[in-house]
């Protein structure tokens, strides 16, 4: 990391980050309702993932197999992810 910038540092901080969170947010939900519980809104759960935790939310929905039947979810994770690959191509130097 001796050579990342600020910014470059910054980035991969938030992204770090996020992708934890997300990959938290998809095992509290999947705990949450195997007790019934308040649940965490889908759209929550999708945010995360467009916002920079794309990797971590589909990590979480494999591991915790949480919401792997719900086609927003099986076909939009990875589709969110492939734009992210697409955005940083385009917008890398």
């Amino acid at each position: 990391m001796e050579n990342l910038t600020f910014d470059h540092a910054l980035l991969l901080y938030y992204v770090l980050a996020v992708n934890v969170v997300a990959f938290a947010a998809y095992g509290i939900d999947k705990w949450k309702a195997k007790r019934g519980m308040w649940r965490i809104p889908e759209s929550t759960l999708l945010l995360l993932a467009v916002v920079g935790g794309s990797l971590g939310a589909l990590l979480g929905m494999r591991i915790w197999h949480h919401k792997t039947k719900h086609a927003k979810f099986r076909y939009g994770l990875p589709l969110i992810i492939l734009a992210q690959l697409g955005l940083i191509y385009y917008l890398h130097p």
